[in-house]
């Protein structure tokens, strides 16, 4: 299984960059290959400075050993091996009429002294960050995500949509980061799923991607925009900044087991505001965005 997710992963890094790239028009992604010194290694492509993307990363990791002490702490396991791998994407456009937007798609194996492999997972999602809101991008976002959910099992979307927005809540602002999409962890055989079937409906979430996402880009990256438009898209994305190094599984994980800190890090927005007690006029679309984050709705 971690060889054919693996294959998976490359092919789904290829199609997305090469995508990506060519609506951009400008910039291309930049690859870097790394080692882990404890075993396994990844491949990290990042774009920069384009004519859509300002910065953009799709990673993919294939990393492995001895699980670090803390990590066992927070898996409640014992002294174990183990084995990871994932693509992991953060794409933040230049426009702020145009959202950010995440992905990540993983598989963990455990395993005892001997080899044995004793516990084995898939995880992952993706989701939405508009800087401004329009509501139609939002369905459309949603209805791909269902469509992928339901091709599995009709109860998907609502759970791991429920999930998504509450995992990806900034506790300390008491607001969402976006508007949602799918987030799913844990993702372990049983009498509904075979772990086979779990790759089924991982990779048919990684497939719908594109679709879920290139619209929404085509429609928006010609919209004019102002300063001031300019100058809310940092603000809010200091609030994505903060999530992702208080609150992020996946920072942690990489923190924690000494991977490589450039991809890691390469979540991060390259330019960011921290304005002190900001808040937007009322009745602005600055505010509409606000109040929706607070309540995170039933898009469908």
């Amino acid at each position: 299984m971690k060889n054919k997710f693996y294959k998976y992963i490359q092919e789904l890094q290829n199609s997305i960059t090469y995508k990506l790239e060519e609506i951009d028009g400008d910039a291309k992604f930049r690859e870097d290959i790394w080692k882990r010194e404890e075993g396994g290694g990844g491949k990290t492509r990042v774009i920069e400075n384009g004519a859509v993307f300002e910065k953009g990363g799709v990673n993919i990791s294939s990393v492995y050993g001895l699980l670090a002490t803390e990590m066992q702490h927070y898996f409640k396991v014992g002294d174990v091996n183990f084995y990871a791998c994932g693509l992991s994407l953060v794409i933040h456009p230049k426009s702020p009429m145009v959202p950010t937007v995440h992905a990540n798609f993983r598989y963990f194996e455990i395993y005892n002294k001997t080899g044995e492999k004793i516990d084995e997972w898939f995880g992952g999602g993706l989701d939405l960050t508009p800087h401004y809101l329009f509501d139609e991008d939002a369905v459309h976002f949603h209805t791909v995500c269902k469509k992928a959910c339901d091709s599995h099992n009709s109860t998907f979307y609502n759970r791991f949509k429920e999930q998504c927005d509450k995992y990806f809540w900034n506790s300390h602002r008491k607001e969402a980061r976006g508007v949602g999409g799918l987030f799913f962890d844990y993702c372990r055989a049983n009498e509904e799923m075979s772990i086979e079937d779990w790759y089924d409906f991982v990779t048919e979430v990684g497939d719908h991607f594109l679709e879920s996402y290139i619209p929404i880009i085509e429609k928006r990256k010609h919209l004019t925009y102002t300063e001031a438009n300019r100058t809310w898209q940092e603000i809010r994305r200091g609030r994505y900044a903060e999530f992702n190094l208080v609150y992020d599984k996946g920072t942690l994980f990489g923190l924690k087991t000494n991977g490589r800190i450039e991809s890691i890090l390469m979540s991060l927005p390259p330019h960011v505001q921290w304005v002190y007690n900001h808040q937007p006029d009322e009745n602005s679309e600055e505010e509409k965005l606000l109040m929706v984050l607070a309540h995170p709705k039933d898009w469908l």
